[in-house]
């Protein structure tokens, strides 16, 4: 059975256990190998199985991983795909989440250690999503998907098992979050008005890519409203909350925004770019509703986009209107989901290479 721990080495090493899946995952449980879910034992074969779907090298290295900047090897990105139930057809789009979340401007160390309820959130676009079936529709961030729940949990496994982030030791979330067993979830591009996520980051339509995005929390708006205006306005109210990342920071909020809104936003004349300008402007928030400490967090952050800080100061919720992230998903339905961002970091989105080992 190979191991999934990093090491000196950037081979994976390799353990002899029973073939006993209970002593196997209680093994797993005591060398906290595991995130508290079964796991599936990773063995030469499993790992060989899904490293036929790509060409790279097994001990290549994609990644060092914060916080304790392990080396993400292709094999040990393989390990913890086997470990977390992916079909082996899942490896190419973990390999490229891998390479998206050590991004500086994803910050993954600040995500990796801080005390805020971060978790990373994975969307799929292009004909990668439909061909691996993973769930845009209905109960998208819900269970009942095999790929989403898997590939989800996956990152989440590298990300403690290579990037040592062990609750409780590098890993400081004061509650965490249930986001950071999965979250995953593809863009409905079926569905969507206008164009799709990847497309706006300048790829191609056709091209298959990942995004993940430093998501703390979710939040329903349930808004029976057929007007685009009144959506608008009750979205940008509900994003407005003073004890806030993203207003101390100016941070990068999305909208999974459900087909039905997205519709009447796009009947009632709206671009993509019209809705984030107006969720941008909606959303602003007196400096005053802050408490005082955290309105000091807010100017050392901000100081050099909004100056010194008075009591009727103006925030907003990003520094751009472009800073607001917009993604169709979900099934039919009056419903959009906010996600608060962490604030201190910024989405990347990497292209999928699907390829297959000689």
């Amino acid at each position: 059975m190979s191991s999934n721990l990093s090491g000196a080495s950037e081979r994976a090493g390799v353990i002899e256990a029973l073939d006993d899946l209970d002593e196997i995952n209680k093994l797993y449980r005591e060398r906290r190998w595991s995130d508290g879910l079964p796991i599936v034992p990773p063995t030469a074969e499993r790992v060989t199985r899904m490293l036929q779907h790509t060409r790279r090298a097994r001990e290549e290295i994609v990644a060092r991983v914060a916080p304790g900047f392990g080396a993400a090897t292709i094999e040990r990105i393989a390990i913890n795909a086997v470990l977390a139930g992916c079909d082996p057809e899942y490896l190419p789009v973990l390999i490229a989440a891998t390479e998206a979340v050590v991004d500086p401007k994803f910050n993954l160390q600040g995500i990796q250690a801080t005390t805020n309820p971060v978790a990373v959130w994975i969307i799929i676009n292009g004909p990668i999503a439909q061909r691996l079936q993973v769930n845009a529709t209905f109960n998208c961030l819900g269970e009942g998907a095999w790929a989403n729940a898997t590939i989800g949990r996956a990152l989440r496994l590298i990300l403690r098992n290579v990037g040592g982030a062990l609750p409780g030791d590098m890993d400081r979330a004061t509650q965490g979050q249930p986001g950071k067993y999965t979250f995953c979830c593809a863009e409905n591009e079926d569905a969507n008005p206008w164009e799709p996520l990847h497309v706006e980051r300048g790829f191609a339509r056709g091209s298959s890519t990942v995004t993940v995005v430093g998501a703390e929390g979710t939040m329903n708006m349930n808004s029976h409203s057929k007007d685009a205006g009144e959506l608008m306005q009750v979205f940008g109210d509900t994003m407005i909350h003073p004890p806030s990342n993203e207003y101390t920071h100016g941070g990068e909020p999305f909208l999974m925004i459900g087909p039905e809104h997205a519709h009447i936003l796009k009947r009632g004349g709206l671009s993509k770019a019209d809705v984030q300008h107006r969720l941008w402007e909606t959303s602003k928030m007196r400096a005053d509703r802050m408490s005082p400490n955290d309105r000091a967090r807010a100017q050392d952050s901000r100081r050099d986009e909004l100056g010194e800080f008075r009591p009727d100061t103006i925030l907003t919720i990003a520094r751009r209107p472009e800073d607001i992230g917009i993604m169709v998903a979900g099934g039919p339905g009056t419903h959009t989901v906010y996600v608060p961002a962490f604030g201190n970091s910024r989405s990347v989105t990497r292209a999928i290479n699907v390829e297959i080992a000689d």
